[in-house]
């Protein structure tokens, strides 16, 4: 997998990060939409005997997430009741996950996963560094909000008491959101960094981690196109490679992944999902979270990486790796096969 993160070719430019969200999402606004007729709808398929779940489906997945808490709000208004309440009561396994994970607000979602994963006797960090190292500042800040709220607790003291190191220092810094998000780069400053790094790693016996952190973690994402590219003539191999060799465990991972996303984050996510299917068994959680949680931003993109990485589509792989209306779910949010 290291040659898509050696394509520096196949960097997405500057210009990326003006692209307005929404734009490449296979969920859009539906046109003809009418929240009074959607609660008539739900109410009917939920509260007859026995759901109607492809009725259910149809709704959800082809509404906005801003369109489904008007759905929301209407239905507390027409029937007393908390339509994700009723969801939960009615669907169940990893079918219910999808359909409530989509009724919920996008921070709310997100701020629910990570306490899913700092939950119980160990933490699941591969959920905190995909949410972190994935995220705007401006999303961070709002599941801080939207965990803060559900919690009463700071996400960042519950963050403090679980992961510790190097590991809890690079999180904690994601998760202030205050990543440098100028889209102007510097390319003097882009050659500094770039040595910087290779002094702190691959130069010197042992390895200065809070360099790597300090920079990764706080420059921009077109400043840190222009040091990787630097970077790959210094050291003449790419950082995801260094950073493999260098470091190991939760640490790795995460500026790995701060890596990936930076470079090209659609690609980051398609080798998620695809991850996420290989092997013996389904790692349902992660395949349908990042569906929910990209559905509106790039799935689009990640569709057209995955095709281009793997050799064939999300849509299909989806098909071949679930089933009932799990499967029927994701493939609606997934939007067509490439």
């Amino acid at each position: 997998m290291a040659s898509v993160w050696d394509d520096l070719d196949a960097y997405l430019g500057p210009t990326d990060l003006l692209k307005k969200a929404g734009q490449r999402g296979t969920i859009k606004a539906y046109s003809n939409f009418n929240a009074a007729a959607d609660v008539k709808v739900l109410r009917s398929a939920i509260e007859g005997i026995g759901t109607t779940e492809s009725v259910v489906i149809d709704t959800i997945t082809q509404r906005s997430n801003a369109q489904r808490q008007i759905i929301c709000k209407e239905y507390k208004g027409a029937t007393g009741r908390n339509l994700i309440d009723d969801l939960k009561g009615d669907l169940g396994g990893d079918f219910e996950n999808v359909m409530v994970g989509l009724m919920m607000h996008p921070a709310a979602f997100d701020a629910n996963e990570i306490k899913g994963a700092l939950k119980g006797p160990g933490t699941t960090e591969s959920t905190l560094i995909e949410i972190l190292a994935s995220r705007t500042n401006l999303q961070i800040k709002e599941l801080a909000a939207a965990y803060q709220a559900e919690n009463q607790r700071s996400l960042t003291d519950d963050l403090t008491s679980d992961i510790s190191g190097d590991f809890g220092k690079a999180m904690l810094i994601l998760l202030q959101g205050k990543r440098d998000e100028s889209i102007n780069f510097n390319q003097e400053q882009a050659k500094i960094d770039a040595k910087a790094l290779y002094d702190a790693g691959e130069k010197k016996w042992g390895t200065d981690e809070s360099k790597f952190i300090d920079i990764l973690c706080k420059k921009s994402i077109p400043q840190l196109r222009k040091t990787f590219e630097e970077y790959k003539i210094v050291s003449k191999t790419n950082i995801v490679e260094s950073i493999e060799g260098e470091m190991s465990g939760n640490l790795e991972d995460l500026l790995v992944a701060v890596v990936k996303c930076v470079v090209n984050t659609p690609a980051y996510f398609a080798e998620r999902l695809y991850k996420s299917m290989k092997g013996g068994g389904t790692d349902e959680a992660t395949l349908s979270r990042i569906m929910i949680s990209r559905s509106e931003i790039d799935l689009l993109d990640i569709r057209a990486e995955y095709k281009k990485l793997f050799g064939y589509s999300l849509h299909s792989n989806i098909k071949s790796e679930v089933s009932g209306d799990f499967c029927t779910s994701l493939l609606k949010i997934c939007g067509g096969d490439d």
